[in-house]
Protein backbone atom coordinates (compact mmCIF):
# COMPACT_ATOMS: atom_id res chain seq x y z
CA UNK A 1 0.00 0.00 0.00
CA UNK A 2 1.22 3.52 -0.85
CA UNK A 3 2.15 6.12 2.14
CA UNK A 4 0.09 8.97 2.47
CA UNK A 5 2.86 11.89 3.27
CA UNK A 6 1.32 15.17 4.15
CA UNK A 7 4.28 18.29 4.05
CA UNK A 8 2.80 21.31 5.52
CA UNK A 9 4.88 24.50 3.98
CA UNK A 10 2.52 26.92 5.57
CA UNK A 11 5.33 28.27 7.20
CA UNK A 12 6.98 29.18 4.03
CA UNK A 13 5.56 32.05 2.35
CA UNK A 14 6.64 32.23 -1.51
CA UNK A 15 6.49 35.40 -3.62
CA UNK A 16 3.02 36.74 -4.69
CA UNK A 17 1.19 34.28 -1.96
CA UNK A 18 0.04 35.10 1.00
CA UNK A 19 -0.30 32.85 3.82
CA UNK A 20 -3.93 31.80 3.86
CA UNK A 21 -3.49 30.54 0.69
CA UNK A 22 -0.27 28.46 1.12
CA UNK A 23 -1.76 27.42 4.22
CA UNK A 24 -4.35 25.05 1.34
CA UNK A 25 -1.07 22.26 1.41
CA UNK A 26 -0.84 20.31 -1.41
CA UNK A 27 -0.96 16.75 -0.80
CA UNK A 28 1.91 14.53 -2.28
CA UNK A 29 2.11 10.76 -2.59
CA UNK A 30 5.23 9.35 -2.01
CA UNK A 31 6.38 5.39 -2.64
CA UNK A 32 7.26 4.05 0.51
CA UNK A 33 9.97 1.33 0.64
CA UNK A 34 9.00 -2.30 1.58
CA UNK A 35 9.81 -3.16 5.01
CA UNK A 36 12.29 -5.40 6.01
CA UNK A 37 11.92 -7.61 8.54
CA UNK A 38 15.02 -8.69 10.70
CA UNK A 39 15.68 -12.46 9.71
CA UNK A 40 18.35 -12.87 12.87
CA UNK A 41 18.55 -12.66 16.80
CA UNK A 42 18.36 -9.62 18.64
CA UNK A 43 21.34 -10.88 20.27
CA UNK A 44 23.52 -10.73 17.17
CA UNK A 45 22.77 -7.51 16.44
CA UNK A 46 24.21 -6.39 19.94
CA UNK A 47 27.23 -8.73 19.61
CA UNK A 48 27.91 -6.84 16.15
CA UNK A 49 27.49 -3.33 17.89
CA UNK A 50 29.68 -4.41 20.16
CA UNK A 51 32.29 -5.70 17.98
CA UNK A 52 32.05 -2.60 16.03
CA UNK A 53 32.51 -0.34 18.73
CA UNK A 54 35.40 -2.59 19.98
CA UNK A 55 37.15 -2.18 16.26
CA UNK A 56 36.06 1.41 15.97
CA UNK A 57 37.70 2.05 19.44
CA UNK A 58 40.80 0.29 18.50
CA UNK A 59 41.11 2.26 15.68
CA UNK A 60 40.97 5.20 17.72
CA UNK A 61 43.72 4.02 19.95
CA UNK A 62 45.91 3.07 16.83
CA UNK A 63 45.43 6.90 15.32
CA UNK A 64 46.02 8.86 18.13
CA UNK A 65 48.89 6.46 19.26
CA UNK A 66 50.24 5.99 15.65
CA UNK A 67 54.32 6.71 16.35
CA UNK A 68 54.04 3.82 19.76
CA UNK A 69 52.21 1.86 17.45
CA UNK A 70 54.92 1.67 14.36
CA UNK A 71 57.89 1.63 16.96
CA UNK A 72 56.10 -1.50 18.68
CA UNK A 73 55.15 -3.31 15.05
CA UNK A 74 59.06 -2.61 14.21
CA UNK A 75 60.08 -3.86 18.01
CA UNK A 76 58.15 -6.88 17.52
CA UNK A 77 59.30 -7.46 14.36
CA UNK A 78 63.51 -7.10 15.49
CA UNK A 79 61.80 -9.44 18.55
CA UNK A 80 60.33 -12.49 15.92
CA UNK A 81 63.43 -12.47 14.05
CA UNK A 82 66.10 -12.42 17.02
CA UNK A 83 63.87 -15.58 17.95
CA UNK A 84 64.45 -17.46 15.10
CA UNK A 85 67.72 -16.50 14.28
CA UNK A 86 69.23 -18.12 17.42
CA UNK A 87 67.49 -20.65 18.91
CA UNK A 88 66.64 -22.26 21.65
CA UNK A 89 68.77 -18.91 22.97
CA UNK A 90 71.98 -17.27 23.75
CA UNK A 91 74.42 -18.16 26.37
CA UNK A 92 77.23 -16.05 27.23
CA UNK A 93 79.91 -17.58 29.82
CA UNK A 94 77.98 -16.34 32.90
CA UNK A 95 75.20 -18.07 31.89
CA UNK A 96 76.27 -21.18 33.39
CA UNK A 97 76.80 -19.73 36.45
CA UNK A 98 72.64 -18.40 36.44
CA UNK A 99 72.03 -22.29 34.75
CA UNK A 100 74.07 -24.27 37.51
CA UNK A 101 74.45 -22.02 40.57
CA UNK A 102 72.57 -24.28 42.87
CA UNK A 103 74.22 -27.46 41.98
CA UNK A 104 77.22 -28.28 44.03
CA UNK A 105 78.23 -31.01 41.87
CA UNK A 106 79.64 -28.26 38.95
CA UNK A 107 82.16 -27.22 41.48
CA UNK A 108 83.73 -23.91 39.43
CA UNK A 109 80.48 -23.39 37.61
CA UNK A 110 78.42 -22.81 40.97
CA UNK A 111 77.98 -19.06 41.47
CA UNK A 112 79.81 -16.53 43.68
CA UNK A 113 77.35 -13.59 41.97
CA UNK A 114 73.26 -13.13 43.27
CA UNK A 115 71.55 -15.44 41.35
CA UNK A 116 67.91 -14.05 41.94
CA UNK A 117 67.56 -14.52 38.09
CA UNK A 118 67.80 -18.54 38.85
CA UNK A 119 65.38 -18.39 41.67
CA UNK A 120 62.64 -16.01 39.86
CA UNK A 121 62.84 -17.10 36.22
CA UNK A 122 65.18 -20.04 35.29
CA UNK A 123 63.90 -22.64 37.87
CA UNK A 124 60.13 -21.65 37.84
CA UNK A 125 60.23 -22.06 33.81
CA UNK A 126 62.02 -24.92 33.79
CA UNK A 127 59.15 -26.23 35.88
CA UNK A 128 57.06 -26.05 32.70
CA UNK A 129 59.21 -25.94 29.20
CA UNK A 130 62.55 -24.88 28.50
CA UNK A 131 65.27 -22.42 28.11
CA UNK A 132 63.63 -21.31 24.50
CA UNK A 133 60.79 -19.92 26.15
CA UNK A 134 62.54 -17.64 28.70
CA UNK A 135 63.77 -15.96 25.62
CA UNK A 136 60.16 -15.55 24.17
CA UNK A 137 59.45 -14.46 28.27
CA UNK A 138 62.50 -11.93 28.48
CA UNK A 139 60.79 -10.38 25.23
CA UNK A 140 57.85 -9.75 26.50
CA UNK A 141 59.31 -7.71 29.12
CA UNK A 142 60.93 -5.81 26.73
CA UNK A 143 57.95 -4.37 24.86
CA UNK A 144 55.98 -4.92 28.31
CA UNK A 145 58.90 -1.77 29.72
CA UNK A 146 57.97 0.43 26.40
CA UNK A 147 54.26 0.53 26.74
CA UNK A 148 54.69 0.98 30.64
CA UNK A 149 56.66 3.67 29.91
CA UNK A 150 54.84 5.36 27.36
CA UNK A 151 51.61 4.94 29.55
CA UNK A 152 53.55 6.39 32.68
CA UNK A 153 54.78 9.93 30.76
CA UNK A 154 51.53 10.49 29.06
CA UNK A 155 49.72 10.37 32.71
CA UNK A 156 52.28 12.75 33.90
CA UNK A 157 51.70 15.41 30.97
CA UNK A 158 54.31 13.84 28.30
CA UNK A 159 53.05 14.40 24.42
CA UNK A 160 52.59 12.03 22.96
CA UNK A 161 55.64 12.23 20.41
CA UNK A 162 58.25 12.86 23.21
CA UNK A 163 56.79 9.85 25.01
CA UNK A 164 57.15 7.09 21.80
CA UNK A 165 60.72 8.60 21.14
CA UNK A 166 61.62 8.27 24.50
CA UNK A 167 60.64 4.47 24.72
CA UNK A 168 61.93 3.74 21.18
CA UNK A 169 65.55 2.93 22.34
CA UNK A 170 64.52 -0.16 24.62
CA UNK A 171 62.29 -1.10 21.29
CA UNK A 172 64.76 -0.65 18.73
CA UNK A 173 68.59 -1.24 20.25
CA UNK A 174 70.16 -4.19 19.06
CA UNK A 175 71.75 -4.83 21.82
CA UNK A 176 68.71 -4.43 23.91
CA UNK A 177 67.84 -7.63 21.88
CA UNK A 178 70.48 -9.29 22.19
CA UNK A 179 70.06 -8.92 25.94
CA UNK A 180 66.66 -10.18 25.75
CA UNK A 181 67.59 -13.40 23.71
CA UNK A 182 70.55 -14.38 26.22
CA UNK A 183 70.39 -16.28 29.47
CA UNK A 184 71.41 -13.36 31.81
CA UNK A 185 69.75 -11.48 34.21
CA UNK A 186 69.86 -7.82 32.73
CA UNK A 187 66.45 -7.90 30.80
CA UNK A 188 64.70 -9.16 34.66
CA UNK A 189 66.93 -6.46 36.43
CA UNK A 190 65.33 -3.97 34.28
CA UNK A 191 62.36 -4.54 34.21
CA UNK A 192 62.50 -4.46 38.41
CA UNK A 193 63.46 -0.68 37.92
CA UNK A 194 61.12 0.06 35.30
CA UNK A 195 58.65 -1.39 37.80
CA UNK A 196 59.83 0.55 40.93
CA UNK A 197 60.18 3.64 38.70
CA UNK A 198 56.44 3.41 37.09
CA UNK A 199 54.55 2.38 40.90
CA UNK A 200 56.50 5.65 42.36
CA UNK A 201 55.64 8.34 39.69
CA UNK A 202 51.82 6.56 39.18
CA UNK A 203 50.72 9.44 41.13
CA UNK A 204 51.82 12.97 41.79
CA UNK A 205 52.09 11.72 45.55
CA UNK A 206 52.45 7.70 45.96
CA UNK A 207 50.27 6.20 48.59
CA UNK A 208 51.24 3.92 50.81
CA UNK A 209 50.60 0.67 48.84
CA UNK A 210 52.49 1.83 45.58
CA UNK A 211 55.27 2.12 48.17
CA UNK A 212 55.17 -0.89 49.29
CA UNK A 213 54.79 -2.37 46.01
CA UNK A 214 57.96 -0.36 44.43
CA UNK A 215 60.22 -0.90 47.42
CA UNK A 216 59.97 -4.29 47.31
CA UNK A 217 60.26 -4.50 43.39
CA UNK A 218 63.69 -2.03 43.72
CA UNK A 219 64.55 -4.24 46.63
CA UNK A 220 64.52 -7.79 44.66
CA UNK A 221 66.64 -5.92 41.44
CA UNK A 222 69.35 -5.95 44.23
CA UNK A 223 69.90 -10.21 44.25
CA UNK A 224 69.14 -10.14 40.19
CA UNK A 225 72.28 -7.70 40.03
CA UNK A 226 73.50 -6.17 43.14
CA UNK A 227 74.11 -2.78 42.03
CA UNK A 228 70.36 -2.69 42.66
CA UNK A 229 71.03 -1.70 46.44
CA UNK A 230 72.44 1.64 45.19
CA UNK A 231 68.59 2.50 43.90
CA UNK A 232 67.60 2.86 47.41
CA UNK A 233 68.97 6.38 47.85
CA UNK A 234 66.86 7.96 44.73
CA UNK A 235 63.61 6.02 45.78
CA UNK A 236 64.28 7.44 49.66
CA UNK A 237 64.75 10.91 48.77
CA UNK A 238 62.05 10.84 46.52
CA UNK A 239 59.18 9.49 48.31
CA UNK A 240 60.58 11.44 51.14
CA UNK A 241 60.41 14.72 49.19
CA UNK A 242 56.85 13.89 47.86
CA UNK A 243 54.80 13.38 50.89
CA UNK A 244 52.50 16.03 51.97
CA UNK A 245 53.63 16.32 55.45
CA UNK A 246 56.36 15.26 57.83
CA UNK A 247 54.62 12.28 59.38
CA UNK A 248 53.78 10.75 56.22
CA UNK A 249 57.23 11.66 55.09
CA UNK A 250 58.95 9.23 58.15
CA UNK A 251 56.07 6.49 57.63
CA UNK A 252 56.96 6.42 54.12
CA UNK A 253 60.35 6.57 54.17
CA UNK A 254 60.46 3.84 56.99
CA UNK A 255 58.22 1.83 55.10
CA UNK A 256 59.76 2.14 51.73
CA UNK A 257 63.40 1.14 53.76
CA UNK A 258 61.87 -1.74 54.92
CA UNK A 259 60.42 -3.12 51.96
CA UNK A 260 63.88 -2.80 50.21
CA UNK A 261 65.92 -4.85 52.59
CA UNK A 262 63.48 -7.64 52.57
CA UNK A 263 64.46 -9.23 49.38
CA UNK A 264 68.11 -8.63 50.37
CA UNK A 265 68.10 -10.05 53.89
CA UNK A 266 65.77 -13.00 52.55
CA UNK A 267 68.41 -13.42 49.74
CA UNK A 268 71.23 -13.40 51.97
CA UNK A 269 69.85 -15.61 54.48
CA UNK A 270 69.44 -17.84 51.53
CA UNK A 271 73.46 -17.61 50.56
CA UNK A 272 73.83 -18.45 54.24
CA UNK A 273 71.88 -21.50 54.75
CA UNK A 274 71.18 -23.26 51.31
CA UNK A 275 74.17 -22.01 49.64
CA UNK A 276 76.75 -22.20 52.36
CA UNK A 277 78.59 -18.79 50.77
CA UNK A 278 78.16 -16.78 54.02
CA UNK A 279 75.16 -14.49 54.73
CA UNK A 280 76.49 -11.52 51.66
CA UNK A 281 75.22 -10.81 48.77
CA UNK A 282 78.43 -12.36 47.03
CA UNK A 283 81.88 -13.43 47.74
CA UNK A 284 83.72 -11.60 44.40
CA UNK A 285 83.44 -7.76 45.98
CA UNK A 286 86.96 -7.79 46.94
CA UNK A 287 88.52 -9.21 43.62
CA UNK A 288 86.81 -6.50 41.95
CA UNK A 289 87.32 -3.81 44.08
CA UNK A 290 91.06 -4.82 43.53
CA UNK A 291 90.79 -4.73 39.68
CA UNK A 292 89.84 -1.43 40.05
CA UNK A 293 92.19 0.13 42.01
CA UNK A 294 95.05 -2.00 40.16
CA UNK A 295 94.01 -0.47 37.09
CA UNK A 296 94.18 2.97 38.74
CA UNK A 297 97.60 2.84 41.07
CA UNK A 298 100.66 4.39 40.52
CA UNK A 299 102.66 1.34 41.57
CA UNK A 300 106.08 3.39 41.71
CA UNK A 301 105.24 5.87 44.52
CA UNK A 302 102.60 3.57 46.71
CA UNK A 303 103.95 2.35 49.88
CA UNK A 304 103.21 -1.36 50.20
CA UNK A 305 104.12 -4.12 52.80
CA UNK A 306 106.19 -6.49 50.35
CA UNK A 307 103.40 -9.16 50.23
CA UNK A 308 100.90 -6.77 49.01
CA UNK A 309 103.73 -5.00 46.08
CA UNK A 310 103.73 -8.26 44.29
CA UNK A 311 100.06 -7.35 43.95
CA UNK A 312 100.77 -4.41 41.53
CA UNK A 313 100.30 -4.78 37.85
CA UNK A 314 103.12 -2.64 35.26
CA UNK A 315 101.36 -0.52 33.51
CA UNK A 316 101.84 -2.99 30.52
CA UNK A 317 99.68 -5.37 32.12
CA UNK A 318 97.13 -2.97 33.50
CA UNK A 319 96.57 -1.34 30.03
CA UNK A 320 96.69 -4.55 28.50
CA UNK A 321 94.04 -6.30 30.89
CA UNK A 322 91.61 -3.82 32.24
CA UNK A 323 89.73 -4.18 35.24
CA UNK A 324 88.31 -7.35 33.92
CA UNK A 325 91.46 -9.05 32.87
CA UNK A 326 93.18 -8.42 36.48
CA UNK A 327 90.29 -9.62 37.88
CA UNK A 328 89.55 -12.63 35.75
CA UNK A 329 92.73 -13.10 33.42
CA UNK A 330 95.20 -16.27 34.29
CA UNK A 331 98.03 -14.58 33.67
CA UNK A 332 97.04 -11.43 36.48
CA UNK A 333 99.10 -10.54 39.48
CA UNK A 334 96.24 -11.30 41.25
CA UNK A 335 95.95 -14.83 40.05
CA UNK A 336 99.41 -15.87 39.97
CA UNK A 337 99.70 -14.67 44.06
CA UNK A 338 96.88 -16.46 44.61
CA UNK A 339 98.21 -19.78 43.11
CA UNK A 340 101.51 -19.15 44.56
CA UNK A 341 100.86 -18.74 48.33
CA UNK A 342 98.25 -21.48 48.21
CA UNK A 343 100.06 -24.23 46.35
CA UNK A 344 98.18 -24.50 43.50
CA UNK A 345 94.98 -23.77 44.55
CA UNK A 346 93.00 -20.11 43.77
CA UNK A 347 91.85 -18.08 46.49
CA UNK A 348 89.45 -15.26 45.00
CA UNK A 349 89.29 -14.01 48.89
CA UNK A 350 92.84 -13.28 50.00
CA UNK A 351 92.96 -10.29 52.62
CA UNK A 352 95.91 -9.10 50.31
CA UNK A 353 94.05 -8.23 47.41
CA UNK A 354 91.42 -5.93 50.01
CA UNK A 355 94.33 -4.49 51.52
CA UNK A 356 95.76 -3.18 48.64
CA UNK A 357 92.90 -1.86 47.46
CA UNK A 358 92.21 0.53 50.58
CA UNK A 359 95.95 1.38 50.32
CA UNK A 360 95.25 2.54 46.66
CA UNK A 361 92.29 4.33 47.43
CA UNK A 362 93.78 6.10 50.75
CA UNK A 363 96.89 7.11 48.86
CA UNK A 364 96.03 7.74 45.47
CA UNK A 365 92.23 8.68 45.40
CA UNK A 366 92.44 11.12 43.03
CA UNK A 367 93.78 8.74 40.35
CA UNK A 368 91.01 5.54 41.71
CA UNK A 369 88.41 9.14 40.56
CA UNK A 370 89.86 9.80 37.48
CA UNK A 371 90.13 6.01 36.19
CA UNK A 372 86.37 5.53 37.01
CA UNK A 373 85.28 8.97 35.17
CA UNK A 374 86.93 7.88 32.13
CA UNK A 375 85.14 4.91 31.95
CA UNK A 376 81.60 6.55 33.28
CA UNK A 377 82.25 8.80 30.42
CA UNK A 378 82.31 6.30 27.48
CA UNK A 379 78.55 5.39 27.16
CA UNK A 380 77.76 8.99 25.62
CA UNK A 381 80.48 7.87 22.90
CA UNK A 382 78.88 8.49 19.21
CA UNK A 383 79.67 4.87 18.32
CA UNK A 384 79.87 1.63 20.10
CA UNK A 385 83.77 1.02 20.47
CA UNK A 386 86.29 -0.63 23.11
CA UNK A 387 89.74 0.33 23.67
CA UNK A 388 92.21 -2.14 25.16
CA UNK A 389 91.77 -3.41 28.69
CA UNK A 390 87.86 -2.89 28.19
CA UNK A 391 85.44 -6.18 28.20
CA UNK A 392 85.19 -6.71 24.48
CA UNK A 393 82.44 -5.42 22.75
CA UNK A 394 81.62 -8.53 20.53
CA UNK A 395 80.24 -10.32 23.34
CA UNK A 396 76.93 -8.49 22.81
CA UNK A 397 76.71 -8.20 19.59
CA UNK A 398 75.08 -10.46 17.27
CA UNK A 399 77.40 -12.85 15.23
CA UNK A 400 76.67 -15.14 12.05
CA UNK A 401 77.58 -17.93 13.68
CA UNK A 402 76.35 -19.50 17.20
CA UNK A 403 78.59 -17.28 19.77
CA UNK A 404 81.04 -19.88 21.79
CA UNK A 405 83.20 -18.60 24.60
CA UNK A 406 86.11 -21.30 25.45
CA UNK A 407 86.84 -22.75 27.25
CA UNK A 408 83.74 -22.33 28.83
CA UNK A 409 80.97 -22.57 26.05
CA UNK A 410 82.74 -24.61 23.18
CA UNK A 411 81.33 -24.87 19.52
CA UNK A 412 81.79 -28.94 20.50
CA UNK A 413 82.32 -31.47 23.10
CA UNK A 414 80.94 -31.85 26.78
CA UNK A 415 80.63 -27.95 26.67
CA UNK A 416 78.94 -27.26 23.86
CA UNK A 417 75.80 -24.89 24.12
CA UNK A 418 74.21 -27.74 22.91
CA UNK A 419 75.19 -30.15 25.58
CA UNK A 420 74.65 -27.11 28.32
CA UNK A 421 70.86 -26.77 26.84
CA UNK A 422 70.59 -30.83 27.09
CA UNK A 423 71.62 -30.73 30.38
CA UNK A 424 70.11 -27.47 31.90
CA UNK A 425 66.62 -28.19 30.38
CA UNK A 426 66.29 -28.44 27.16
CA UNK A 427 65.03 -26.63 24.22
CA UNK A 428 66.59 -28.57 21.59
CA UNK A 429 70.10 -28.29 19.27
CA UNK A 430 71.82 -24.74 19.42
CA UNK A 431 71.32 -23.67 15.98
CA UNK A 432 71.54 -20.45 13.75
CA UNK A 433 69.62 -19.20 11.00
CA UNK A 434 72.51 -17.31 8.92
CA UNK A 435 70.25 -15.30 6.85
CA UNK A 436 68.75 -13.59 9.97
CA UNK A 437 71.41 -13.54 11.99
CA UNK A 438 73.48 -11.38 8.67
CA UNK A 439 70.84 -8.99 8.75
CA UNK A 440 70.62 -8.70 12.49
CA UNK A 441 74.46 -8.42 12.67
CA UNK A 442 74.09 -5.46 9.66
CA UNK A 443 71.69 -3.98 11.78
CA UNK A 444 73.79 -3.38 14.93
CA UNK A 445 76.51 -2.60 13.56
CA UNK A 446 75.13 0.27 11.14
CA UNK A 447 73.36 2.14 13.13
CA UNK A 448 70.76 -0.36 14.64
CA UNK A 449 71.74 0.77 18.47
CA UNK A 450 71.19 4.37 20.86
CA UNK A 451 74.15 6.68 20.04
CA UNK A 452 75.68 7.95 22.86
CA UNK A 453 74.93 11.52 22.63
CA UNK A 454 70.97 11.25 22.81
CA UNK A 455 71.80 9.49 25.83
CA UNK A 456 73.95 12.71 27.34
CA UNK A 457 70.85 15.05 25.90
CA UNK A 458 69.01 12.60 28.13
CA UNK A 459 71.16 12.94 31.34
CA UNK A 460 71.43 16.89 30.70
CA UNK A 461 67.38 17.36 30.56
CA UNK A 462 66.97 15.26 33.30
CA UNK A 463 69.20 17.05 35.95
CA UNK A 464 67.55 20.70 34.23
CA UNK A 465 63.87 19.23 34.79
CA UNK A 466 65.21 18.38 38.49
CA UNK A 467 65.78 22.53 39.11
CA UNK A 468 62.50 23.31 37.74
CA UNK A 469 60.91 22.60 41.34
CA UNK A 470 57.67 25.57 41.86
CA UNK A 471 55.93 26.11 44.57
CA UNK A 472 56.16 22.95 46.98
CA UNK A 473 52.47 22.66 47.64
CA UNK A 474 52.14 21.59 43.83
CA UNK A 475 52.56 17.89 43.63
CA UNK A 476 52.03 17.89 39.13
CA UNK A 477 55.60 19.04 39.48
CA UNK A 478 58.43 17.10 37.19
CA UNK A 479 60.84 18.44 39.23
CA UNK A 480 60.56 15.10 41.69
CA UNK A 481 59.84 13.19 38.42
CA UNK A 482 62.97 13.89 37.13
CA UNK A 483 65.09 13.27 40.26
CA UNK A 484 64.11 9.83 40.75
CA UNK A 485 64.08 8.63 37.36
CA UNK A 486 67.80 10.94 36.35
CA UNK A 487 69.06 9.73 40.17
CA UNK A 488 67.96 6.06 39.39
CA UNK A 489 70.23 6.02 36.10
CA UNK A 490 73.59 7.72 37.89
CA UNK A 491 72.64 5.15 40.71
CA UNK A 492 72.60 1.73 38.67
CA UNK A 493 75.26 2.95 35.92
CA UNK A 494 77.86 4.84 37.77
CA UNK A 495 77.41 1.81 40.40
CA UNK A 496 78.88 -0.51 37.97
CA UNK A 497 81.11 1.24 36.66
CA UNK A 498 82.61 2.12 39.79
CA UNK A 499 83.86 -1.58 39.77
CA UNK A 500 84.18 -2.03 36.05
CA UNK A 501 82.93 -0.91 32.64
CA UNK A 502 81.41 -2.63 30.61
CA UNK A 503 78.70 -2.14 27.60
CA UNK A 504 76.31 -5.53 29.22
CA UNK A 505 76.08 -2.79 32.52
CA UNK A 506 75.49 0.58 30.07
CA UNK A 507 71.92 -1.33 28.98
CA UNK A 508 69.46 0.54 32.46
CA UNK A 509 70.35 3.40 30.37
CA UNK A 510 68.02 2.53 27.73
CA UNK A 511 65.23 2.60 29.74
CA UNK A 512 66.42 5.46 32.65
CA UNK A 513 68.33 8.45 30.49
CA UNK A 514 65.21 8.48 27.50
CA UNK A 515 62.34 8.70 29.92
CA UNK A 516 64.89 11.29 32.35
CA UNK A 517 65.19 13.46 29.00
CA UNK A 518 61.22 13.21 28.56
CA UNK A 519 60.46 14.32 31.97
CA UNK A 520 63.03 16.89 32.11
CA UNK A 521 61.92 19.12 28.54
CA UNK A 522 57.86 18.92 29.55
CA UNK A 523 59.15 20.15 33.08
CA UNK A 524 61.32 22.71 31.24
CA UNK A 525 58.20 23.82 28.75
CA UNK A 526 55.90 24.11 31.46
CA UNK A 527 58.19 25.76 33.47
CA UNK A 528 58.60 28.70 30.13
CA UNK A 529 55.00 28.63 29.86
CA UNK A 530 54.24 29.52 33.22
CA UNK A 531 56.63 32.28 32.85
CA UNK A 532 54.53 33.60 30.04
CA UNK A 533 51.48 33.19 31.58
CA UNK A 534 52.30 35.69 34.80
CA UNK A 535 54.25 37.93 32.58
CA UNK A 536 50.90 38.51 30.23
CA UNK A 537 48.28 38.36 33.03
CA UNK A 538 47.18 41.96 33.36
CA UNK A 539 48.20 43.57 36.76
CA UNK A 540 45.08 45.22 38.49
CA UNK A 541 44.94 48.86 39.34
CA UNK A 542 46.00 49.30 43.11
CA UNK A 543 42.57 51.34 43.19
CA UNK A 544 41.16 48.30 42.43
CA UNK A 545 42.67 45.78 44.97
CA UNK A 546 41.78 48.42 47.71
CA UNK A 547 38.35 48.46 47.34
CA UNK A 548 38.84 44.19 47.44
CA UNK A 549 40.51 44.16 50.39
CA UNK A 550 38.15 47.29 52.03
CA UNK A 551 35.17 44.57 51.05
CA UNK A 552 36.82 41.58 52.46
CA UNK A 553 36.87 43.34 55.62
CA UNK A 554 33.89 44.43 55.88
Amino acid sequence: MPRICVIDRSETVLPGSSPDTEAESTVEIVAEEPVITASWPAESTVSSSRLDRAIWGAGEVLRRHWMLALLIAGGLLLRVVTQFAYEPALLFIDSKKYLYGTDFNLGAWGSFDPIGYTLLVLKPVLIFTNLGFVAVLQHVLGLGMAVALYVLMLRRGVVRWLAALAVAPVLLDAYQLNAEQTIMPDVLFEALVVAGIVLLLWRPRPALAFVILAGLALGTSAPVRQVGEALILPALVYVVAAARDWRTRLLHGAVLTVCFALPIVGYMGYSKVVLHYGFQMSSMGDAYLYGRAAHAADCATLTLPPDEQVLCPTPAQALKFGVDGLVNNPDSPRVEYAVDVRQGVPDYNLPQQKQFAYAVIKQQPMRVIGDITRDSIKIFALTRNTVEGDTPIKRWQFQNVYPTFPPGITAKGSHSATNLFAAAGGGGKARVRRPLAVGLRFYQLHGGYTPGPVLLLGLLLGLAGIFTFGRRRDPANLSLACLLVTGSAVAVLLGADLYEFSWRYQLPALVTLPIAGAFGATAIAQQLRNRRERKAAPVAPVEELMVAESEQVS
